[in-house]
C-alpha cells in the first residue's frame, strides 16, 4: 500500500520585539498533519483532533489543504485526492504561528507525495509567498531562530540567528484572541526616522544578546516602536503581566507574533517562577489563562515521516 506521511510542525514566536515581519523562532509545541493518498475515485477527507477541532474547516477551505493545493498548482500538476488528519497541539489565533504550521504542513505533505520535487530553499520561498511574510513560516520549516529578508530583486536570504541555550522562552497564553487582521489594522502607515532608528538599533542589539546570553542587553533589546506600542492596546492586562514577569526575573517581555500570547525571556532558574507570575497576574485581571509555561527552541523544524497506510 502507499505510504502516509506524518508532518510535524513546531509553533513559532515571531517578531521577538524589534524583528517585525523578519525574525522568528521555533518553539517546542507542535501541530501534526498526516497525508494519505486516496484512489482517484475518492474525494477529499479531513479529520481534526484536539481542543479546538470544531473551529477548523474540514473542506477545501482548510488552510493546510489549501497550501497542499497551492503546492501542486506551483509545480503545474493536478491535486491528488488525499486524506488529511490534523492533530492540534497549538491554540488558534494566539500568536504562536498556528496558521504557519498549516501552510508548512500542507506544502511538506504535498512535496512528499510529489517525490520531493522542491528543495528546502524553494519550499521556504513558497511558504513565504503563501503566508505573505517569512517570520513564522521560515523557522517553522527550518527550526531555530531565523532572520529572513530579500534583496531588491526579491531574492530571499535566510540567516540562522544563534540563540544561547541559557535564554529560556516562556509563553503565557490567555483565553482570548487577537485577529492578525486587527493587529495589522492598528499599525500606522508611516513611522518617524527616530522610531525607525530606535528599532534598528534594538534589533542589532537583540542579535548579540541572543547569541551571547547577555541578560542586560536583552532587557534593552526587546524594545520596539514599529508594532508593540500599538498592538499592546489590544491586549488587556499587558502592562501588569509584563511588569510581573520582570519582577519575577524576566529579562524582558514582548508580544508573540500578533498576540495576545506574551513571550518572556528568562534564565533556567527563574523560568518557572516567571510563567507562574504571568498566569497569576492575568487571572487577577479577570482573564483566564489557557497555558503559561517555559518552552525551548526547537532546533529541528518541520519533520516528515513515512508511515504505513
Amino acid at each position: 500500500m502507499a505510504n502516509s506521511y506524518l508532518v510535524s510542525v513546531p509553533a513559532t514566536t515571531a517578531n521577538i520585539g524589534p524583528g517585525f515581519d523578519c525574525l522568528g523562532a521555533a518553539l517546542t509545541r507542535y501541530n501534526r498533519f498526516t497525508f494519505t493518498p486516496l484512489a482517484e475515485a475518492e474525494t477529499l477527507q479531513i479529520t481534526v483532533t484536539g481542543t479546538e477541532r470544531d473551529r477548523v474547516a474540514t473542506d477545501t477551505s482548510n488552510l493546510a489543504y489549501a497550501a497542499f493545493s497551492q503546492f501542486f498548482a506551483h509545480i503545474h500538476q493536478p491535486v491528488p485526492p488525499v486524506q488529511l488528519q490534523i492533530e492540534l497541539g497549538l491554540p488558534l489565533a494566539r500568536g504562536l504561528g498556528s496558521s504557519s504550521t498549516a501552510i508548512v504542513g500542507g506544502i511538506l505533505g504535498a512535496n512528499a507525495l510529489a517525490n520531493q520535487v522542491l528543495n528546502t530553499a524553494e519550499l521556504a520561498q513558497l511558504a513565504t509567498a503563501i503566508e505573505g511574510h517569512p517570520d513564522n513560516v521560515v523557522p517553522a520549516l527550518l527550526g531555530g531562530c531565523r532572520l529572513a529578508t530579500a534583496n531588491d530583486a526579491g531574492d530571499s536570504t535566510v540567516c540562522e540567528v544563534p540563540w544561547q541555550s541559557a535564554i529560556i522562552p516562556i509563553v503565557a497564553i490567555p483565553a482570548f484572541e487577537v485577529s492578525t487582521a486587527k493587529a495589522r489594522q492598528v499599525l500606522p502607515q508611516h513611522y518617524s526616522r527616530t522610531d525607525a532608528v530606535y528599532t534598528l538599533g534594538h534589533l542589532g542589539l537583540l542579535m548579540q544578546a541572543l547569541a551571547t546570553g547577555n541578560g542586560d542587553w536583552l532587557a534593552t533589546a526587546l524594545g520596539d516602536r514599529i508594532h508593540e506600542p500599538y498592538r499592546k492596546t489590544l491586549i488587556p492586562g499587558y502592562e501588569a503581566v509584563s511588569q510581573a514577569a520582570r519582577q519575577a526575573g524576566a529579562y524582558g517581555v514582548t508580544i508573540s507574533g500578533a498576540g495576545p500570547t506574551l513571550l518572556a525571556l528568562g534564565s533556567p532558574t527563574q523560568a518557572a517562577a516567571i510563567a507562574q507570575a504571568m498566569a497569576i497576574t492575568w487571572q487577577q485581571q479577570g482573564i483566564e489563562v489557557v497555558d503559561a509555561r517555559p518552552l525551548a527552541i526547537d532546533t529541528t523544524g518541520a519533520t516528515v515521516t513515512a508511515v504505513n497506510a
